[in-house]
């Protein structure tokens, strides 16, 4: 049976048996979403090939956590763990992208909504049986700028200076993340987010793709929201919601500034790696576009004096993304 007859006969056990069927957006993964429309009502159809190694559990895991915590996650019509599928509630298309692009004096109070999110998540305690976010996993996720990024445009990945360099990031880290953990969705960004303003508090903010939550360190989904690959965020506007953030969680800002620019550091590093390797295995060059803007992230956060070291290993190891080296990168991607 092919796919679409799955999702079909998936379909036609539920309540939403008969409904029109219209392909929206993808993401980076496998993942694919359908809106189904009968009786004028929506919901959306998820579609996990569990061939690609993918699993919905996690998603379906996570939605009652942070149903249970009172935030706003789609709520589950159907599912299907075993072929990947799952009808859940529809949100809507106001996504914060979207909504900021259409009228930009919502940016700030959106992106203030979506802190208090941020703030009600580090109030919480541990989530059983997630994955510890711990500095050696983030160490281990910056490998790609060196084995994508850095080989892509050298033709050497720089086994050497890849070692030296986590070894460096994880002394880093350690000095300046808080130990205690806080639950981190680790995809929290604009289009990702979905303005509803006729709910009332944290449930003005409608979260979507949070299958990959771990326990980590506060402020890391900070990062993710504020440094947008996708989008440029008001310099005024961020600065309010960090300003925010530690005046709700009662964090001392000097400390916060450090561990900020560290997250940010191995964040970007981490998503210029596999951004090159999204359009070099994947025929995903889009993703080169957002290249320089990361970039920036990454030379922002090396401007604090405490990551120094850093910032010169860097210049060493990694190029610039210039125009040529761009270019280069697009060459590469395959077409599909």
């Amino acid at each position: 049976m092919n796919r679409l007859a799955e999702i079909h006969g998936f379909v036609a056990q539920t309540d939403w048996c008969g409904a029109n069927m219209q392909s929206l957006a993808g993401d980076a993964s496998a993942r694919r979403y359908f809106r189904l429309t009968k009786d004028s009502k929506n919901a959306v159809l998820m579609d996990t090939p569990p061939n690609d190694g993918a699993d919905i559990a996690p998603f379906l895991y996570m939605t009652r956590v942070l149903t249970g915590f009172g935030l706003c996650p789609p709520q589950i019509i159907a599912s299907d763990p075993v072929r990947g599928f799952i009808l859940m509630e529809d949100l809507g298309d106001t996504l914060f992208a979207k909504s900021i692009a259409d009228d930009p004096s919502l940016e700030a109070p959106l992106y203030l909504a979506a802190v208090d999110v941020l703030v009600d998540l580090d109030r919480r305690p541990a989530v059983p049986s997630l994955s510890d976010f711990t500095i050696d996993v983030m160490c281990d996720q910056i490998a790609p700028v060196y084995d994508w990024y850095r080989k892509a445009l050298t033709d050497d990945e720089g086994i050497d200076q890849k070692t030296a360099f986590q070894a460096k990031l994880a002394t880093v880290l350690r000095e300046v993340v808080d130990p205690r953990p806080t639950l981190l969705l680790r995809d929290f960004h604009a289009e990702n987010l979905v303005w509803l303003p006729a709910r009332v508090g944290v449930q003005r903010v409608g979260l979507l793709d949070y299958q990959d939550a771990m326990m980590g360190p506060a402020g890391y989904d900070l990062v993710s929201m504020l440094q947008d690959a996708r989008r440029d965020v008001t310099p005024d506007v961020a600065a309010q919601s960090i300003d925010h953030f530690i005046a709700r969680t009662g964090r001392n800002r000097v400390d916060f500034a450090v561990t900020y620019a560290a997250i940010s550091l191995q964040r970007n590093l981490r998503i210029l790696g596999i951004f090159v390797r999204l359009c070099q295995l994947h025929g995903k060059p889009r993703y080169i576009d957002f290249i320089p803007r990361v970039w920036g992230y990454v030379q922002h956060s090396l401007e604090h004096p405490a990551l120094a070291d850093l910032a010169e290993m860097i210049a060493t190891d990694l190029p610039v993304p210039d125009d040529a080296a761009l270019q280069r990168l697009r060459a590469l991607c395959p077409t599909r």
